[in-house]
């Protein structure tokens, strides 16, 4: 080629990662200022290469590096590499050109983007389900389903290999969603979340996020766990779809290395190998999925079982007049006291204040004519889901889960409180001062009237999730239905909900003549604690819930010693251990149950059952299963009874 005759042009070839060319780059040759007269050649300088031919090369390495990297089975980090080491000139600036024109920053983005993504797996394959499994050493283990994963996709062809990817990085971000709901119902359920039942108590949550935040804050919380879902299956997904390319790229190294994995593997499996106590060959993952699915089956299972159970019933041909004879004339309370668990008696840190409380309530229930026993039944439930333990206490069966509520309260199985209108000798009535909307279910139980938190003449504030103090709902009772002249006796079902999570702030006990329409409990509530600064520690959540059963049992008592009489018979229990923050996650669900009267007869009639003598159970009370004290208080109270 002589020196006079022009370059040949080629194809603009500074083309992004697409092999497209950079939009924000215009041709040279329109944008070139010609000093020179058209036609007239440039001067070349002798023994120096020809700058037009020296682009050229360049420009054609350029090419062929990118032509390469789009033929490696269409793997964009191989062609992101191939663009950082093209050589590129510096007057081709743009977005999509930074990785050529910063090789080393693009290479830095790759390295880490691609840990990044196998830490991301890596944790999902090894996180416990719950918190207080976590620690350094749970991730110190070997998967085996890591290792089969990769060899999976390392048998796959290109465009299977990543359809298979993405579906297993989906699946990995929805167990890792997953995970995340058992470690919050472990929390305040002690049990992972139910994939069959439990979706109807998120609904549950948005009405509690409603009254804490109001309705823009729901909104708000509620999108941002929305999005926070799919960002994790979408990160999930492109973090597998990155490794498998990898994977790909490097084949022999990761064929060595998966082969190499999966004999230590089996080798540590096989020997039993650990370190720190905790085994380091694992295929818990596989195992947490197995589980999964078996509780879903399960649960499936779980509808035809309980409906078989719901048919029997010992008393449902009993005649009404030969039901609950030997309490004709009293007035039934059973009454339930939010979170009155095991834990607030015999834990060392809240025993000696609540068995203060006790004593006291034993000595002003004495000093009215009073007697109690006492013993402990065992809930369904722990840290939340009031109405299971409830109906599981009213109607005889073990109502564990949402489902089996739903098919009861639907059902015509009779409860202790149907039982009693069905009789005819009490009118039934319900204080219910937790529930703050329609209650449908009300029906269900057989009450007569029931009074909610709208309907109790309550004009204070709310203490946090509690919408009624318990001094002031049994002052209600008393003016609404106990108190009136010449009426027929009352089986009244009572839900003490003072002590309710978070038990901040609470109420205290005030003279019963000052109560009013609860407008007073605005000073006592401003003078309470945070619950935002309660719950920064667990010893304060456990000093709060310790002080809120106080109030509770102080309502109660004195409220008995000031207007029980010869015809009050009183029973009442907890209805489920409080959180695991304050339980110290205990799997025990045992919780006091107390009857008490004046009458000697009502007690005699229960003198078999071995309970403790006043209202605090004994360490060797008898334990029962609450679904089986129905049943038992029925015989005590008909006609064989006594």
């Amino acid at each position: 080629m002589s020196h006079l005759t022009p370059p040949r042009q080629l194809p603009d070839t500074d083309a992004d990662a697409d092999g497209s060319p950079d939009p924000d780059v215009t041709s040279t040759d329109a944008s070139r200022e010609d000093p020179e007269p058209a036609g007239k050649p440039t001067p070349a300088t002798p023994g120096a290469p020809e700058p037009a031919l020296e682009t050229a090369a360049q420009d054609e390495a350029a090419h062929d590096a990118l032509e390469t990297a789009a033929r490696d089975e269409a793997d964009p980090d191989a062609q992101a590499e191939a663009q950082a080491a093209a050589p590129v000139s510096p007057t081709r600036p743009g977005w999509f050109g930074w990785r050529r024109r910063f090789p080393r920053t693009a290479r830095g983005i790759w390295l880490g983007t691609t840990v990044l993504a196998a830490v991301l797996v890596f944790v999902v394959l090894l996180v416990p389900n719950r918190l207080d499994y976590i620690t350094v050493q749970s991730f110190l283990r070997l998967p085996v389903e890591g290792i089969f994963l990769a060899a999976v996709l390392l048998a796959l062809p290109s465009r299977a290999r990543r359809i298979t990817a993405a579906a297993l990085g989906v699946i990995l971000g929805l167990s890792a969603v997953l995970k995340c709901l058992d470690m919050g119902f472990r929390q305040t359920l002690a049990r992972p979340f139910d994939l069959v039942f439990d979706w109807v108590l998120l609904s549950d949550a948005a009405d509690f996020l409603k009254d804490s935040l109001g309705r823009t804050g729901e909104i708000l919380a509620v999108i941002g766990v929305i999005a926070l879902v799919v960002a994790v299956l979408v990160l999930s997904a492109l973090a597998t779809v990155r490794l498998a390319n990898v994977l790909a790229r490097h084949r022999p190294v990761a064929v060595r290395s998966t082969l190499v994995l999966g004999v230590v593997w089996i080798i540590c499996f096989t020997l039993g190998v650990q370190f720190g106590g905790v085994t380091v060959a694992t295929k818990g993952y596989a195992q947490y999925l197995s589980n999964r699915v078996q509780y879903v089956r399960d649960g499936l299972g779980d509808a035809e079982v309980f409906k078989k159970q719901l048919t029997v019933d010992a008393y449902a041909k009993t005649p009404s007049d030969q039901l609950l004879t030997g309490l004709r004339g009293k007035d039934v309370m059973l009454t339930f006291i939010e979170s009155y668990g095991r834990v607030a008696i015999d834990d060392p840190t809240m025993g000696p204040e609540v068995d203060a409380t006790l004593k006291a309530g034993d000595a002003r229930l004495k000093a009215a004519g009073f007697s109690a026993r006492s013993g402990w039944l065992r809930s369904p439930v722990t840290g939340a889901g009031s109405w299971l333990a409830h109906s599981t206490f009213l109607s005889g069966l073990w109502v564990k889960n949402q489902q089996r509520y739903r098919t009861l309260t639907t059902s015509d199985r009779a409860t202790l409180t149907s039982y009693f209108q069905k009789t005819g000798a009490w009118r039934t009535v319900g204080i219910v001062p937790g529930v703050r909307k329609a209650w449908p279910e009300g029906k269900y139980f057989g009450l007569d009237h029931i009074y909610d938190s709208t309907h109790l003449g309550y004009q204070g504030p709310y203490f946090s999730w509690t919408p009624v103090p318990d001094q002031f709902s049994l002052e209600a009772f008393q003016k609404l239905e106990h108190g009136k002249k010449n009426r027929d006796p009352i089986m009244a079902e009572i839900i003490l909900a003072s002590s309710h999570n978070p038990w901040s702030p609470i109420a205290h006990m005030i003279d019963w003549k000052d109560l009013g329409d609860g407008k007073v409990f605005y000073k006592i509530k401003k003078e309470g604690t945070d619950p935002t600064e309660v719950w920064k520690s667990a010893k304060r959540v456990r000093t709060e819930y310790r002080k809120a059963i106080q109030y509770s049992l102080d309502s109660l008592t004195q409220w008995v010693q000031r207007y029980g009489d010869d015809k009050t018979v009183l029973v009442f229990l907890g209805d489920h251990q409080p959180v695991p923050t304050v339980t110290g996650g205990t799997s025990n669900r045992d919780v006091p149950v107390t009857v008490v009267a004046r009458d000697p007869k009502v007690l005699k009639r229960i003198s078999d059952w071995g309970w403790t003598e006043g209202i605090k159970p004994a360490d060797n009370a008898p334990e029962w299963s609450m679904n089986t004290f129905r049943d038992r208080f029925m015989t005590a109270y008909g006609p064989q009874g006594g």
